[in-house]
């Protein structure tokens, strides 16, 4: 487990220097900190060797990066094939739900249950917290553009809050 979240510190590093470098800050500022907060995150668990588990729990949420992805490259490129969307936009769904939602609302009430809400516990419910608004915000943006797009135009055709629906 400590090598898991050793190897995933390291993959948001890259990742995250990599969105710099490429001069992408701008547009992926919503990823740099979500990066930023599993870095610091997972590095204070890697010091202090609490909290592994929650750690590995929570790598869980990349596994439903898999339909995201996909769901990002068929818009991308194009493909003529509605049914494969349409798909993956389910399986996306309930991943999301299974691998995205439910582990997070878990932690978060574990946290808040158990954990001591002094030093590292409180700055690990602090980014917990910070991580569930960001996951229900991004849910909320999957189903207004895969489930409900009539609700993402508003008056000026632009999108709702001005932003994009998850690269699309």
């Amino acid at each position: 487990g400590h090598l898991l979240v050793c190897f995933s510190s390291g993959y948001f590093i890259h990742d995250s220097l990599d969105i710099i470098f490429n001069h992408q800050s701008r547009s992926s500022w919503e990823y740099l900190v979500h990066h930023t907060m599993a870095i610091s995150a997972f590095v204070s668990l890697i010091i202090t060797g609490r909290f592994l588990v929650a750690a590995m729990l929570l790598l869980l949420v990349e596994v439903s990066n898999i339909f995201l992805t996909v769901r990002m490259l068929l818009k991308m490129s194009n493909v003529p094939s509605p049914a494969l969307y349409e798909a993956n936009k389910y399986v996306n769904l309930v991943m999301y739900f299974a691998f995205r939602l439910a582990p997070q609302a878990y932690l978060t009430w574990y946290f808040l249950r158990y954990v001591e809400v002094q030093g590292q516990g409180a700055f690990l419910t602090a980014n917990l917290l910070l991580l569930d608004a960001m996951i229900l915000m991004y849910f909320s943006r999957l189903l207004r553009s895969d489930f409900f797009p009539s609700l993402r135009k508003g008056s000026a055709g632009r999108d709702v809050d001005g932003e994009k629906f998850l690269i699309d």
